[in-house]
């Protein structure tokens, strides 16, 4: 398989404020490619017929689901066009809610269990939908005014959004139900040994022996189920857990071997196909 199937993923925008909302509304008859990006997001639906695929699992939404999104999660929105997608999407940076953690509290936790336990979606009740509408309407109109110290006044409207965001995840009675959220068990199996095996041999053969199952048949369902090739996938993970050590100042050489490439040459032809930058220049360019 072509080692060049790894742009059909791709990383999409850039942050580099303490967090953006876009409220976005639209009936176009479009369909997105998989992407991921390096900060986390959260997705609110208010109306539209959206199902999310992130990672391999299928979430059906209603008006009002959050969908939290890692960083580097993999994921697209499959629309029905027949009616007006309209959502809030936050990007969030997660160093500006480390900054602002007190009394052992962490902003980050809701992150933290929606990636430990593989569930990315909250449905809230009526009483938090009216709680998160109003937040967002006051962030919405913060970020318009031109008023003193709105800056400090959005930043702290945010905060109490996540605040609430993580009290929700924890009230478990506000999970959507399992018919909603459509996954293969081996699939996500098969998805979680990949990520925590990122340095070892990888292969086509290796994966369908450890989990029963022809080399054919496993390229088949891992594409039916996620989207994307197994092949692609694996690159794709090796790349961004390459690009995270390379940032850290680990020597290029020994980040081809720690991400599970056998070949040089193949890993910074990679790197720069999907980074636009050979990993020397990304290093250059991350300390400027």
């Amino acid at each position: 398989m072509d080692i060049d199937d790894v742009s059909s993923t791709n990383k999409r925008g850039y942050l580099n404020k303490d967090f953006q909302l876009f409220h976005l509304k639209d009936k176009l008859n479009q369909e997105f490619e998989l992407h991921y990006h390096d900060f986390k997001k959260i997705i609110i639906l208010i109306s539209g017929k959206v199902s999310y695929l992130i990672e391999g699992k299928s979430y059906k939404l209603k008006p009002w689901d959050i969908l939290l999104v890692n960083s580097y999660e993999v994921h697209k929105p499959i629309i029905d066009s027949s009616e007006p997608y309209e959502r809030y999407v936050l990007w969030i940076n997660s160093d500006f809610l480390t900054l602002n953690n007190k009394d052992g509290s962490d902003l980050l936790n809701c992150f933290s269990i929606s990636s430990k336990e593989k569930l990315n979606l909250l449905r809230p009740n009526d009483t938090w939908i009216n709680v998160f509408e109003n937040l967002l309407m006051q962030i919405e109109t913060n970020i318009k005014s031109k008023e003193d110290f709105s800056t400090i006044l959005g930043n702290s409207l945010f905060i109490q959004f996540m605040v609430y965001i993580n009290r929700l995840f924890v009230n478990k009675e506000n999970s959507a139900p399992l018919k909603d959220i459509e996954f293969d068990k081996t699939i996500e199996e098969i998805l979680s040994y990949i990520n925590s095996n990122l340095n070892e041999n990888l292969s086509i053969e290796i994966l369908a022996n450890k989990f029963f199952m022809s080399k054919y048949y496993l390229m088949h369902k891992f594409k039916k189920e996620t989207g994307y090739t197994l092949h692609s996938y694996i690159t794709q993970k090796r790349l961004i857990m390459a690009a995270d050590l390379i940032k850290k100042g680990i020597s290029i050489s020994s980040v081809c071997e720690e991400c599970g490439f056998c070949d040089y040459s193949t890993f910074v032809r990679s790197f720069k196909k999907l980074y636009g930058l050979s990993p020397k220049n990304f290093y250059k360019e991350y300390i400027k």
